[in-house]
């Protein structure tokens, strides 16, 4: 096309019209951003423009660029998930709905390739930004009257009011939360460092307004457990260490500050111990339920360790595992789900699966060496997905496991650009 730049207007529309082709699919995966804070059945349709715009892309680089670790691990995943359906005794239902969650692995290689090559991944971060602080305001107001809660409209079955949550679940909104306010920290830092306070500020504001939230209105244990890691994170990896441990003394005087002032928090803390007083009576509860489920995942790996029950199995584990639910409800709880990724690969694809899955995450990892805003959002994806993942399913989760794909995708395209001598512009 630059042979024909200074050839009238129809050079100059056929121009566009080339510039155009790389823009568009980029518009749609903001798009996808842009809804995956508020609806799963509009993420999931504006998957389908997406890719039939990916697919008028230049891909004639493409099979060497999957052939590349961080692309061949999240394809291999997803087809030891297709695999295993073959020695799965799952109903055939449970195998098709079991391989959902793996299968949006899928998108990680094809975004990667499209960001390497197009530098338009800012649109995606900036949309889901707005879009949780928006979420975020809304959680303000659902905080004062829980009636106005969008799930009041949205909901298909029962409607049960949370306040402070605006849409779904607390869970994801405190996911969605605690990465932005912490991939925050940055950029602001950044301009600051550059002279541009301003902008600086009212990104800080926006930081401080979801650690608000978080703190008084509603926040997951999973986010309590992880947010203080990625912000150590944050301070080993781009302060000085006398800078970190002022800011250490500074996050310790908050905590406690917090502490005294939040109910909120103090209940949420408190609900560790109470729930594991409950277990320890067979009484369901959120932690006490954990540990049971580990238990009883344990046994089923040990009798399959190297291939696993196949997927689409746990629940159908759980259920011949299950005691009488009157006699004993915390070990009568039949589960699809373990609340551990680790866990859930491993009953399904045994060792084989849970090498793939830590191979994935290292990989992903190793992407995010080095500098700027795609390496740190990138890096914080991974380490918040790995962390929470301990307590969660959140690879395999619809909410953040899309974040993790859009997160990797994304910023994985945009850091190997970086190092790369003909990188478009």
């Amino acid at each position: 096309m630059d042979g024909v730049a200074n050839h009238g207007w129809p050079a100059r529309w056929l121009s566009a019209i080339w510039a155009a082709r790389y823009r568009t699919p980029a518009r749609f995966v903001a798009l996808i951003a842009l809804l995956l804070p508020w609806t799963t059945t509009g993420t999931t349709f504006a998957l389908i423009p997406w890719l039939i715009a990916f697919a008028f892309l230049d891909l004639r680089d493409l099979p060497r660029s999957l052939l590349r670790p961080v692309c061949l691990l999240p394809i291999a995943l997803a087809v030891l998930a297709l695999v295993g359906m073959l020695w799965s005794d799952a109903p055939w239902p449970d195998r098709i709905h079991a391989i959902g969650p793996p299968l949006k692995l899928l998108a990680i290689p094809l975004l990667i390739y499209q960001f390497e090559r197009w530098p338009y991944g800012v649109w995606v971060f900036a949309a889901f930004l707005g879009s949780c602080a928006l979420v975020m305001l809304v959680s303000f107001v659902v905080a004062i009257d829980p009636d106005l809660s969008l799930k009041l409209y949205l909901s298909r079955g029962p409607y049960k009011v949370e306040s402070g949550v605006a849409v779904r679940n607390y869970i994801d909104q405190s996911q969605e939360f605690g990465l932005c306010a912490i991939a925050l920290i940055y950029p602001i830092v950044t301009l600051f460092r550059q002279g541009r306070a301003r902008v600086a500020m009212v990104l800080a504001v926006i930081a401080i307004g979801f650690l608000a939230n978080m703190m008084f209105v509603v926040v997951s244990r999973t986010a309590l457990v992880t947010l203080p890691i990625l912000i150590a994170l944050f301070a080993l990896l781009h302060l000085r260490w006398r800078t970190v441990l002022l800011a250490a003394g500074a996050m310790a005087l908050l905590a406690v500050s917090l502490w005294a002032v939040s109910p909120h928090l103090r209940a949420t803390i408190a609900k560790f111990g109470s729930d594991y007083e409950d277990s320890a009576n067979h009484a369901v509860s959120g932690m006490g339920s954990r540990l049971e489920y580990w238990r009883k995942s344990l046994g089923f790996i040990a009798d399959a360790p190297l291939l696993g029950h196949g997927t689409g199995s746990i629940r159908g584990l759980f259920a011949g595992a299950a005691a009488d639910a009157e006699v004993d409800p915390l070990r009568g709880e039949i589960v699809s789900n373990p609340h551990n990724q680790t866990l859930s690969v491993a009953v399904q694809w045994g060792v084989v699966g849970v090498l793939v899955l830590y191979a994935l995450w290292f990989a992903h990892l190793l992407m995010f060496r080095g500098e700027g805003l795609a390496c740190w959002i990138g890096l914080l994806v991974v380490v918040q997905n790995m962390l929470s993942s301990l307590l969660n399913t959140h690879l395999f989760d619809f909410t953040p496991g899309w974040i993790y794909v859009l997160g990797v995708g994304v910023a994985g395209g945009m850091a190997l650009a970086a190092r790369r001598p003909d990188t478009r512009e």
